[in-house]
């Protein structure tokens, strides 16, 4: 309360924005961003296969995301506080851990600790707590949140100096150490919902303190079971599911893409997933502006064209220039669709379970978030080629897109009268 006390000046939930785009920004840099510089120094060094290499970090989002359930249960058992703590301790003993790998079996159990850490940590428990500050303003405050992890991606290009010149474990160790300085302050800020302490969502007037579960205190929305009983919650997640195919399989393959079958160096490879990701917040600008103001599931369909026709130049480019390009559009269209996601489902089920239900939402898009790397990296193995891999992400992409569009609006029941 004394935290909040003092900040009277600025609505709360802005610090809690924030805080949240440091900590998806440390997720972003130290893991998903960097992934694929530490691809190519692994290959190097154990002689893995690129399928067993994006495994790894595939299963380590597969098991966060069959998590989901058991996060959104815990954020509203024992607070987001409490479980960010938990996540941010996982992820930084994973970094510890795998500075000191020597086997597959040890690699693999690195990156259960950093995606457990990361997912508790990170993108899927600041935005439900988002989610409880913001209605009016939601896309916006997610897409401000989301930043942090896009302006990360320009610092791609330092953790490849640092793994050049000091090696990816020491690299890996100072990850770790940051995690915890940077990571855990940051946590102590979050809040579950404004209405405990007297403040209304978007920063609007005041209500009178209440305790959390107080009888006759209700926000709209749908439980858990009926949400899942909508054909919006499957479309608008398979839509998801179907963009975090593209995302994921950029994230880790497109440094190896470049370096391998283009013959880029690997600082400039990194510059171009720096690109990808800063051009991102731009895409974030975007959505944060546009998202509040049209409809949102319309937006994210407009940006799984543009995921389609990024793949698409990623294909029949053959020089730096047209491969820059592709990687830029995909993360425009990254960042324009990505905050809305979680905007979009909070509009349409409400506050009301949204935790539980964002829970179950994790459990399907982690499909995209496993398939993606590991399709594209089994198929690069199979043929010695990626395009093959970007073919078959279109057509996902454009399956997304034909999802978002035909998302209906559930209808949303009202508050029963109190008294």
């Amino acid at each position: 309360m004394s935290l909040i006390t003092r900040t009277r000046g600025v609505f709360f939930g802005w610090w809690i924005v924030a805080a949240g785009s440091l900590l998806q920004g440390l997720g972003g840099v130290l893991v998903l961003h960097s992934f694929g510089a530490y691809f190519v120094y692994l290959q190097a060094e154990f002689g893995w296969s690129r399928t067993l290499i994006s495994g790894a970090i595939s299963v380590a989002r597969v098991e966060s995301g069959m998590l989901g359930p058991l996060q959104g249960w815990l954020i509203n058992r024992i607070g987001p506080r409490a479980v960010m703590n938990l996540g941010l301790l996982a992820f930084g003993i994973g970094f510890f851990v795998f500075s000191r790998i020597d086997s597959a079996v040890g690699f693999y159990f690195a990156f259960f600790l950093i995606g457990v850490g990361s997912s508790f940590g990170g993108f899927l428990t600041v935005n439900i707590v988002l989610a409880n500050w913001f209605e009016r303003q939601r896309a916006r405050a997610m897409s401000l949140g989301a930043m942090g992890f896009s302006l990360a991606g320009l610092l791609v290009p330092l953790v490849a100096w640092s793994l050049a010149t000091t090696g990816w474990r020491t690299t890996a160790l100072v990850s770790g150490i940051l995690v915890f300085l940077v990571g855990l302050p940051m946590a102590q800020v979050f809040r579950a919902a404004p209405e405990p302490y007297g403040l209304a969502p978007d920063g609007d007037p005041p209500r009178t303190p209440v305790a959390p579960g107080t009888p006759g205190v209700q926000v709209a929305g749908l439980t858990a079971r009926e949400a899942l009983r909508t054909p919006a919650f499957w479309l608008l997640t398979s839509g998801h599911t179907s963009a975090l195919f593209a995302v994921a399989a950029m994230t880790v393959h497109l440094i190896p893409y470049l370096v391998d079958q283009r013959q880029i160096s690997i600082e400039v490879a990194a510059s171009v997933a720096a690109a990808m990701t800063a051009i991102s917040w731009v895409g974030q600008l975007l959505g944060g502006q546009i998202g509040d103001r049209f409809e949102k599931r319309l937006v994210a369909g407009v940006a799984m064209l543009g995921h389609t026709l990024a793949m698409i130049v990623m294909i029949l480019g053959a020089s730096l220039g047209p491969l820059a390009l592709g990687a830029c559009i995909h993360g425009l269209c990254w960042g324009l669709r990505g905050p809305l996601m979680m905007a979009v489902r909070a509009e349409y089920f409400g506050r009301r379970a949204f935790a539980t239900i964002e829970g179950f939402a994790a459990m399907v898009t982690t499909i995209g978030l496993f398939f993606g790397p590991v399709v594209m990296g089994s198929i690069a193995d199979l043929t010695g080629d990626y395009r093959a891999g970007f073919g078959f992400i279109a057509c996902m992409t454009l399956i997304g897109f034909v999802c978002f569009v035909l998302a209906p609006r559930p209808a949303m029941p009202s508050l029963p009268e109190i008294g």
